[in-house]
This record gives C-alpha cells, structure tokens and sequence, in this order.
C-alpha cells in the first residue's frame, strides 16, 4: 500500500488500497459489533454501551470514576454520559455518590447486580470474541493483531478532540 497516490476519479478512489483497507476494517468492525452486541443484550439483558461502561468501571475500581471520565472514554457527551448513566442506575446497575475531595463531582460505581451483570456479560462476550474473531486469525498472527489494534486505538484517541 502506497501513500501519496492522486485520486482524481470516483473509481480511483473506489479502488484505492487506503479506502479499501479502512473499509475492510470498518466492515468487520461493525458487523462483529453487531454480532457481539446482540449475543450480550439477549443472554445478559445488556446493550453494548452499558456493557462498556460496566468494563470502563470495572478497569476502575473503588472509588469508581467521575461522569467526565467515562464520557471521554466512551467519547460521549456530557448530556449523552447523563442519559446512559441514568438508565443505569434506574436499572440498578450504578450507582452515584459525591466526591470526597470535590461536591461538584460526582463518582459513579459498579453495585452489587452491576459487578455481576459485567462478568456474566464479559464472559458471553469473551467466549465469543474467541469463536468468532480470534479463531479465525492464524494462530502465529493472533498476538501480533492484537498488539497492532491496541496501537491503532491508543492512536486515534490521542487524535480525538474533546468533547464536552
């Protein structure tokens, strides 16, 4: 794949291995969203983003994390992290308290039936990254993809501006 080619026509940039490449990622990217998504909200009762923000919390640990926080890492809005967070906690899955240091604050945790939906649904989860993604990597190339991904990810946030 080389850089720096002049696309001039609807088929050159049809054609261009850069486009095709990006494409190819989103393409499997959500069609296996779709396919992980569905299989954790029919076993776990779930949708993906309270699933992500059940890891995000999980990765977090006590004290838990401020609504700022999960909003940029889940590259959500402030009004958009409020919504999802209410719908948690009304399902019992979070919960909120004020920051020791700072009133203004507030820290969201994991309870009880939240720590529980997050393994139950990681598991549903994990087992079908395995059967569906990883399996069918050559096993040689499996670590290596992985490691590639993370780069790619840790990449484009860095390139991501701030919501707010």
């Amino acid at each position: 794949m080389a850089g720096g080619r002049e696309i001039s026509t609807a088929a050159q940039a049809a054609g261009d291995d850069r486009v095709l490449a990006f494409g190819h990622l989103l393409g499997a990217a959500g069609r296996l969203e779709h396919i992980l998504g569905r299989a954790v909200e029919e076993e776990c009762g779930v949708g993906h983003s309270v699933f992500e923000v059940l890891l995000v919390l999980g990765r977090a640990g006590a004290p838990g994390l401020p609504m700022r926080e999960i909003g940029r890492e889940r590259v959500l809005t402030t009004g958009g992290v409020t919504r999802l967070v209410d719908r948690m906690v009304a399902a019992g899955l979070v919960r909120r308290t004020q920051h020791p240091e700072d009133r203004r604050v507030q820290l969201v945790t994991l309870t009880p039936l939240g720590e529980e939906t997050c393994v139950r649904a990681a598991r549903v989860h994990a087992e079908n990254v395995q059967r569906l993604f990883l399996d069918r990597l050559p096993a040689e190339r499996r670590e290596r993809f992985v490691s590639d991904l993370r780069m790619l990810s840790r990449s484009a946030r860095e390139a991501l501006p701030r919501l707010h």
